[in-house]
């Protein structure tokens, strides 16, 4: 029997990129979305290329009652969930100045609170069985912080702190939990920058070149798989060389 893979945030980017590599090595997926339908269908026909089952679940991942509905409804339909990725993210960048309350709070809720959130919900399930995988996605901002994202860097120092705690409480329960933290990756969310701002940040890159998304994704296919049982608490940079 295929495991079973929940990914939020799985339209597009990172997550899809993910979920594809997970598909590859055989799993099964339950993919979260919060708005864009369509992407997420896309990312559920491709999986479903590769031979996975794929089944879509829409999600505000802030919310923790439907977070724990959302959960309850892939255990119901699916049978059992064997690895979280918390991937959902936002962005609402503004200097500190001009950040006003909401914008920071939206970005906590969505980025550091839906992990807690779906970890809180899938957490019973896995201590029952005394397995499970949790991979959070950081951010190379949470290791160095960054102009203009106070917010999200917050967040994502946020998800680093959680990832070693729940490390912690888990692993007697053989319950591994990890973190990502990418750079400059090539996506839909990047691609919209400016180039003179593109070349500034790839410039700061020992590697001279943005990441890819399937190289997100191929390392947290290993984190995520059976030759990784004894990586936990870790958090792995991915991203040219950036922040060392």
């Amino acid at each position: 029997m295929a495991k079973l893979a929940l990914i939020s945030g799985a339209s597009r980017g990172i997550g899809r990129a993910i979920a594809l590599a997970l598909a590859q090595e055989g799993f099964d997926l339950a993919l979260l979305y919060a708005g864009n339908e369509e992407a997420a269908a896309e990312t559920k026909r491709l999986c479903e290329g590769l031979g996975a089952r794929a089944a879509l679940y829409c999600c505000d991942v802030s919310d923790f009652a439907l977070s724990g509905e959302t959960v309850r409804r892939v255990l119901s339909e699916q049978g059992q969930i064997d690895a979280l990725v918390n991937n959902a993210g936002i962005t609402n960048d503004k200097l500190l100045l001009q950040m006003k309350e909401e914008d920071f709070s939206r970005v906590i809720d969505v980025n550091l609170k839906g992990a807690f959130n779906l970890i809180r919900h899938c957490a019973p399930g896995f201590i029952k069985r005394r397995q499970g995988r949790i991979l959070n996605i950081s951010s190379v901002s949470g290791l160095m912080g960054n102009a203009g994202q106070a917010n999200y860097a917050a967040a994502k120092a946020g998800l680093i702190g959680l990832t070693k705690s729940v490390a912690k409480e888990l692993a007697p329960r053989g319950i591994c939990c990890n973190a990502l933290a990418p750079g400059f990756i090539s996506t839909d969310m990047t691609a919209s920058l400016p180039a003179a701002a593109r070349e500034t940040l790839l410039s700061a890159i020992p590697l001279k070149r943005a990441g890819e998304a399937n190289e997100v994704g191929s390392l947290a296919a290993f984190l995520l798989g059976e030759h990784a049982g004894y990586i936990t608490g870790a958090v792995i940079p991915i991203d040219g060389g950036l922040s060392m």
